[in-house]
């Protein structure tokens, strides 16, 4: 059954053109995927299937009555509401049911308002819904529901956004950018979430394992033509390669025929007649055809290094903290040349703090870092510059160096044809950062930091809104590039193709430094879950059976079991808020006042965390 059908749609934006006449189609529990290179209109396209934008010509027609989930890359929410009052914003029966609810249990005094609301709950299924609601929340790391969206951070804002478009239930999803600011537990739980028979989804990703693992038909817009491709990432790039092949096949012959009418019409005279006119009138539509590039506009990294020491990095004896809360706790580590390092761990364990650490962007609590004289750090970070609207896009880049030396024997190459090597060309060179995309802001941030010459790179979060072909050739540049690199990134083709061993940040400041990179380490990892399963399913069998005794209690009350319910919800209310003051830690550094007030709050977090583990631990006794 078709859910949507685009018809010829068409965009531009004054004398440029993303797209044009281009067309597709979404079956019913299709999962379609849109690949593009930044800039030509990705957005645009989600932008006019969800109505926030209208095709310059075609249509866009959904099937009756259908409804439409959607996730943008910049997501709205309502000011002065809570997490969960944000995902409960979706209007339905269900949704409605559960904020009357709320409201009766404000007021319990009001018995005929609170029977009503009871009443709806149980019509409407609303009990399991609203269990659901916060299962997904807890997936996507968002554990204090209270708290308001005001107080979140960018990422978490994106999150927030995603589990209200995911419970509202739509009978289509589109989806910009979703796996952005999510850790790979939280990717890999929304890949099995979306594999659903039941969901239908329409979106753009640059998460090459994403598109693998999900996707069942990839849309390819390149040149302002669209190319469709049944199948999942690999079948895509499989057809692509065919294609190009033949396309460029193709070229060569019509250079060949092209050279030999050439040597045709030097031969003619002036005079011509009308069938050699016709001739010539087929040989300028030759020439257009061979004149045409049939090679993909390749992102050329040829960046000199700065010379690279014998001593690189040293860390001793490593710690930082802010209060009570532990980010790195005596950790020691040398580095070498040539070191490709990959740090994983969920959101708000201090994997951005470590690197400023490393850096010297931010000081210790304790221990030394020794670098040695002839490291130069070049370090991408996931804020970025503040690249300033009113400039253009030359001038940024004017502003590091007008001539920057490259690889190749000392040659220097201006800054005009240093952005042409990064996609940025001709008349694009001059247009104002303003205008440009997100994709093609982070591609011109990570010249200006390769423009420095770095031989230690760090990179945080690289991949996030970088198209793929941007990302295939940024890798190919890493794969060659001879200093050291550390990366922390939720891409996890990136860091499997790119790091050879990882430090695990496993929480309360204990770094783990793993011997393999991300493939191994997920083959290590469930290995070592198994083991424990097997030695906790053991652990249960031999235990030694409790004695029947007078004294002692059997059973739990019916109220001591609403109470250990109460007591789960309310630890992991507080683990997530722990966590979200993690968080709150690293974007506070310089603000002593603000740092001053989260360790009060840390400090009364894990006392609340001890006395309710401890009565949850003396009711499971009776279990």
């Amino acid at each position: 059954m078709n859910y949507l059908s685009v018809e010829n749609i068409s965009k531009s934006y004054g004398a440029r053109t993303l797209f044009s006449n281009i067309s597709f189609g979404v079956e019913e529990g299709q999962k379609v995927a849109l690949v593009a290179r930044n800039g030509s209109g990705k957005t645009s396209i989600l932008n006019i299937l969800s109505g926030i934008d209208q095709p310059d010509g075609g249509r866009v027609t959904y099937r009756k009555n259908l409804k439409v989930g959607f996730l943008s890359q910049d997501p709205d929410l309502q000011a002065g509401r809570s997490i969960l009052e944000s995902v409960l914003a979706v209007e339905n029966q269900v949704t409605q049911a559960i904020r009357n609810y709320g409201k009766a249990l404000e007021n319990p005094e009001d018995a005929e308002a609170y029977q009503k609301a009871f009443d709806d709950m149980d019509r409407f299924a609303a009990w399991d819904f609203e269990v659901r609601v916060k299962q997904v929340l807890g997936k996507l790391g968002l554990h204090d529901h209270s708290r308001p969206v005001d107080k979140l951070s960018g990422g978490q804002r994106k999150r927030v956004a995603l589990a209200r478009t995911l419970i509202s239930s739509p009978d289509i999803l589109i989806l910009d950018e979703p796996t952005n600011h999510l850790d790979v537990a939280m990717i890999e739980w929304l890949e099995e979430y979306l594999l659903q028979p039941a969901i239908t989804l329409f979106m753009v990703t640059h998460d090459r394992y994403f598109l693998e693992n999900v996707c069942d038909h990839i849309l390819e817009l390149e040149d302002q033509t669209l190319y469709q491709h049944p199948g999942n990432f690999s079948s895509f790039l499989e057809r692509k390669a065919e294609r190009e092949e033949i396309e460029n096949t193709n070229t060569d012959k019509a250079r060949n025929l092209m050279r030999k009418e050439l040597e045709w019409i030097r031969r003619q005279p002036k005079a011509r007649g009308t069938k050699s006119k016709a001739r010539i009138d087929a040989f300028h539509n030759l020439k257009d055809k061979a004149s045409k590039s049939q090679q993909e506009e390749k992102l050329e990294l040829d960046i000199k290094m700065t010379r690279l020491g014998s001593k690189i990095l040293e860390l001793h004896k490593l710690k930082k903290s802010y209060g009570e809360l532990k980010i790195v706790d005596n950790f020691d580590y040398t580095f070498k040349r040539g070191e490709r390092v990959g740090i994983i761990g969920e959101n708000g364990v201090g994997k951005s703090t470590f690197l400023r650490l490393i850096t010297g962007d931010e000081e210790p609590s304790g221990g030394k870092i020794v670098t040695g004289e002839t490291i130069k750090f070049g370090f991408y970070t996931q804020k970025g510059i503040q690249l300033q609207d009113d400039k253009r896009v030359i001038e940024v880049v004017k502003e590091i160096a007008e001539y920057i030396p490259i690889g190749k024997k000392g040659r220097n190459i201006t800054a005009s044809q240093m952005l042409e090597r990064f996609l940025f060309e001709g008349d694009h060179q001059y247009t104002y950062v303003s205008k440009l995309s997100g994709g093609e802001k982070r591609r011109l941030y990570l010249l200006t930091v390769l423009m420095e010459n770095p031989n230690f790179l760090i990179l945080d979060e690289p991949t996030n809104d970088l198209d793929i072909l941007t990302l295939n050739v940024l890798e190919d540049f890493l794969m060659e590039f001879g200093g050291c690199l550390v990366v922390v990134t939720h891409d996890r083709y990136f860091m499997a193709k790119l790091t050879d061993h990882l430090f695990v940040f496993e929480g309360e400041g204990k770094i783990r430094d793993f011997p393999g990179n991300y493939t191994e380490y997920t083959i290590a990892k469930a290995r070592e879950e198994e083991v424990e399963k097997l030695r906790s399913q053991s652990m249960v069998k031999n235990a030694p059976k409790k004695q029947d005794s007078a004294k002692q209690k059997t059973k739990l009350t019916y109220a001591e079991r609403l109470e250990m319910e109460e007591l789960e919800q309310k630890l992991e209310e507080l683990e997530g808020r722990k966590a979200e003051i993690a968080g709150a830690f690293e974007e506070a550094v310089s603000d002593a006042t603000k740092l001053e007030e989260l360790s009060r709050e840390m400090n009364d977090i894990n006392a609340s965390i001890e006395e309710v583990e401890m009565r949850w631990l003396e009711l499971s006794e009776y279990e």
